[in-house]
């Protein structure tokens, strides 16, 4: 058996695209192409299945979708094996500089797509094809109150954090949203990263709330016993030389299931974070991990401690 140090440069750079083709075949899914309007219109009634927009806030138009994909950019969708039938689909663009990195617009799997790791196929799909064209970093936006994107991203891709963005999109006015502020999290995936490797060959690195809890991390926000935000002793504005290194920013269970049942403590989420969150990524501080039970692991930076 060869060791590390034996892998040929070739096989280096087919390792993205095996890890993808394994990715999808897990997942029971054909990941292709999509530039014909028939199949864009299928995209277009997928993210509204998931989104269920009010009428005039479609998440994306058939027009936007045949313009990305005329220009080169990624338009892609997953197919289950057994039916056919289009279950989750990805669209992103090009940035600067010169192409060096991919900007993933839009993604959504429907609920008969989840939990068997479509999502986790689009990705690897989509990293697979950016570094074909060299492109050696994909960013992407998310809301940082849903947990289980947050853990997607973070815990599962090995993607991270790089700006807190307040009100991003503006009023979105769909049920997942609701009509709150649209802050968003832009996460950056550097593709080459042996953090990323790892993660897309199905080893994510772990992050525990009890392990960085016995290490002196402080809580900096978490959930009431009544489920409201509960801001704890490590406030951003009380950093300061002797501080703990590393705090904890916790989110709610299920932030779009409160916003239906309960509006005004899922309103109350969006300001609670950003102002814990925002601030400590402004002055440097980096997320280094989510806890999968709902914690932000954040480390400050020496200067900031």
């Amino acid at each position: 058996m060869r060791g590390n140090a034996d892998v040929t440069v070739q096989e280096a750079a087919q390792t993205p695209d095996v890890a993808a083709a394994r990715a999808a075949v897990a997942a029971g899914v054909l990941v292709k192409e999509l530039t014909e309007l028939a199949d864009l219109a299928a995209v277009c009634r997928l993210y509204e299945e998931i989104w269920r927009p009010e009428p005039g806030s479609s998440p994306i138009t058939i027009e936007l979708l045949r313009a990305l994909a005329k220009a080169g950019n990624y338009t892609f969708g997953a197919y289950d094996l057994r039916s056919g039938t289009l279950v989750g689909a990805c669209a992103g663009f090009f940035g600067p500089p010169a192409h060096g990195e991919l900007h993933s617009h839009i993604a959504g799997v429907l609920p008969a797509g989840l939990g068997r790791s479509v999502g986790f196929a689009l990705k690897l799909h989509q990293r697979a094809w950016a570094l074909r064209r060299d492109a050696a970093v994909i960013s992407w936006t998310y809301d940082p109150l849903v947990r289980r994107n947050a853990y997607f991203n973070i815990g599962k891709l090995g993607a991270r954090p790089a700006e807190y963005l307040p009100n991003f999109y503006g009023g979105m006015h769909d049920a997942i949203n609701g009509r709150a502020d649209s802050d968003r999290l832009l996460v950056r995936w550097d593709l080459r990263s042996p953090l990323v490797a790892e993660a897309c060959a199905g080893r994510p690195a772990a992050t525990s709330f009890a392990a960085e809890r016995g290490r002196g991390a402080v809580v900096a926000l978490a959930a009431g016993a009544d489920g409201w935000p509960s801001p704890g002793p490590a406030r951003p504005v009380a950093l300061a030389p002797g501080d703990a290194a590393t705090v904890l920013v916790g989110v709610p269970a299920d932030i779009e299931a409160m916003r239906s049942a309960d509006p005004a403590r899922a309103a109350a989420w969006r300001p609670a974070l950003r102002d814990t969150l925002a601030p400590l990524m402004a002055a440097g501080a980096r997320v280094t991990g989510f806890d999968k039970d709902g914690w932000y692991v954040v480390t400050l930076k020496e200067e900031t401690r």
